[in-house]
């Protein structure tokens, strides 16, 4: 187990080096002057020429990339040009905030997929499977940012059951009552379609296990169907389904970022959006370089749990 792990982790570095590269290209690609949109009304030839020479924005940008890759490794993201404070400091604080809404959804959408999954796999074909694989589909489908705006008109707007925005009321609010209360709606939203995802393929793992002759011969001497289902047929199937969670839970840290951005909420991902609106270009580096590397990590410990599982997978 040790040397599979330790040859999944250096397997990353070239994945993460990659990332790297292609998040510094698309930065520094994009149309316009980053000084003249950090001076704005104070932008003349002059102070745009020394504010690039200051940023060393006016070397290639090879050279930019290495500077940056040298800094980042050592712990420096770069200073936030809106902001005026360290990269790092300023992620890492938002970073709660967004961790707290993802772990949330991935929590909602690993249980109710997986129970989803494994009752119409049991009930294949019946009108349970028809109906629910039906729902399933429709949230699959639904753009999560317009479910979002739904839910907030709705609960929030029409039944005033909800808050609209933010992660703590204005007023009086920082309790845990109160965060839960503006956690329900993003984290509902967020998980939807992962919950979709994970439902349809724990089905698909469920029936291939069903059709195995051990589940037959479990049902031959009398074995409980419940006990079959979630003692023996989940267990085995469970390999296949710890994977699709890893990946889940990486596309739930993703898709944080336009749900942080309908709900107002505090996080990495609304951050983001601001910062690339004001062409912020190092903390929209080191912020997409966090969440990315998270994303990695996620669906390192998604293996290291397959392969714990079932050792046929390290070899």
């Amino acid at each position: 187990m040790r040397g599979y792990i330790l040859k999944r982790l250096f397997s990353i570095i070239p994945v993460l080096l990659g990332l790297t590269i292609i998040v510094f290209l698309i930065m520094t690609l994009i149309p316009g002057d980053p000084a003249t949109a950090i001076l704005g009304s104070y932008a003349t030839p002059e102070n745009v020429a020394k504010l690039n020479r200051d940023l060393g924005l006016d070397k290639s940008i090879v050279e930019q990339y290495f500077i940056w890759l040298s800094n980042m490794l050592q712990g420096d993201f770069g200073r936030s040009y809106s902001l005026n404070r360290p990269v790092l400091d300023e992620v890492l604080e938002r970073f709660s905030a967004t961790l707290i809404l993802s772990g949330t959804a991935l929590v909602l959408c690993t249980l109710w997929g997986v129970l989803i999954g494994i009752w119409t796999a049991a009930r294949q074909y019946g009108w349970t499977d028809k109906i629910l694989t039906f729902i399933v589909l429709i949230g699959i489908s639904i753009p999560s940012f317009w479910l979002g705006l739904l839910l907030i008109l709705l609960f929030a707007v029409q039944l005033r059951w909800l808050p609209a925005s933010g992660m703590y009321a204005i007023y009086g609010g920082g309790g845990l009552l109160d965060l839960a209360k503006h956690l329900l709606l993003p984290s509902l939203t967020l998980s939807v379609v992962a919950t979709g995802v994970i439902a349809r393929l724990t089905r698909s793992a469920m029936l291939e296990v069903l059709r195995q002759d051990f589940i037959r011969t479990g049902r031959a001497k009398g074995v409980p169907e419940r006990q079959i289902l979630y003692r023996h047929a989940f267990k085995a199937a469970l390999v296949t389904i710890i994977p699709v969670i890893g990946v889940q839970a990486g596309f739930v840290l993703g898709g944080a970022v336009y749900i942080e951005t309908v709900f107002q909420w505090p996080g990495v991902g609304r951050m983001l959006v601001q910062a690339i609106s004001q062409r912020d270009i190092l903390l929209v580096q080191g912020g997409v370089v966090i969440v990315a590397a998270c994303y990695v990590l996620f669906n390192l410990l998604a293996d290291i749990a397959q392969s714990w599982l079932d050792p046929r997978v390290k070899t």
